[in-house]
């Protein structure tokens, strides 16, 4: 059964050729809608055969919904271009194609920090519906509430294998992926009503600090586990002060 695979991207240069490689003989085309990149994006994603379409950014959920209506075939397999398919994934893949499938499939996601997979603090499995059918589905939502709608009583199927997530290349990756989404949450929250109280700058990140490292065995994981940790704590006090600030801002008004 012919599986169409879909790839947003702008300036993914140092990821593309690794996501493209582990679609070969899974993917019976590859479609890469590309945001205007500046870097070699386009050319690497060529040189694998892929169909590249340029278009403006106008925001994930469009730019995925886009690349899907581009498809040919029945189903999507749908990849950020920082992941890529294990070779357990892959051989999953080959068996359910050979013998036909129907409905939807959710993936494992094993995140890669700074060169340490992350198995626990919450980071594990990840599972994201990533493969499903392209009538009826729809992506919905901006990049902090974004959701793959799928069709009513489609059936969900779990796949053996990992989906390689290379997410964070250094801490000063993550520490800035902290600032811009902290902001979005920030807003989100100031959108639907919610307050912060002082106390919440404090508390809420002792807790997230605690339940990964602690309840969900962080600590596991090493260096990696508690760098994470810590930086999921300091992602709540940022997201809970900059909620406050807008706050401050609007009474100020």
């Amino acid at each position: 059964m012919p599986i169409s695979a879909v790839i947003i991207t702008r300036n993914e240069e140092r990821n593309i050729d690794r996501c493209l490689g582990s679609l070969h003989g899974i993917a019976d085309e590859v479609i890469v809608v590309d945001a205007e990149s500046t870097d070699a994006t386009r050319a690497i994603a060529s040189s694998h055969g892929a169909q590249v379409h340029v278009r403006p950014w106008t925001g994930y959920s469009d730019q995925k919904n886009f690349a899907n209506d581009l498809a040919r075939h029945d189903h999507i397999l749908s990849l950020d271009a920082d992941e890529a398919l294990s070779e357990a994934l892959r051989e999953d893949l080959l068996r359910r194609k050979r013998e036909g499938f129907s409905g939807a499939f959710r993936l494992k996601r094993l995140t890669n920090y700074c060169g340490h997979w992350v198995r626990h603090g919450g980071w594990y499995p990840d599972s994201k519906v990533r493969l499903f059918p392209k009538e009826g589905t729809l992506w919905q939502g901006d990049h902090v509430h974004e959701e793959l709608v799928l069709p009513p009583g489609c059936k969900v199927t779990e796949l053996h294998g990992d989906l390689l997530h290379y997410s964070y290349h250094s801490v000063q990756d993550h520490l800035e992926r902290i600032e811009r989404y902290s902001t979005l949450h920030a807003r989100a929250l100031h959108a639907r009503g919610k307050r912060a109280p002082r106390w919440k700058l404090w508390l809420a990140p002792a807790f997230k600090f605690m339940q990964g490292y602690l309840l969900l065995l962080g600590f596991v994981d090493g260096w990696a586990g508690w760098k994470i940790a810590l930086l999921s704590a300091r992602a709540v006090r940022l997201k809970y002060s900059k909620l406050r600030q807008l706050h401050v801002r609007d009474a100020k008004a």
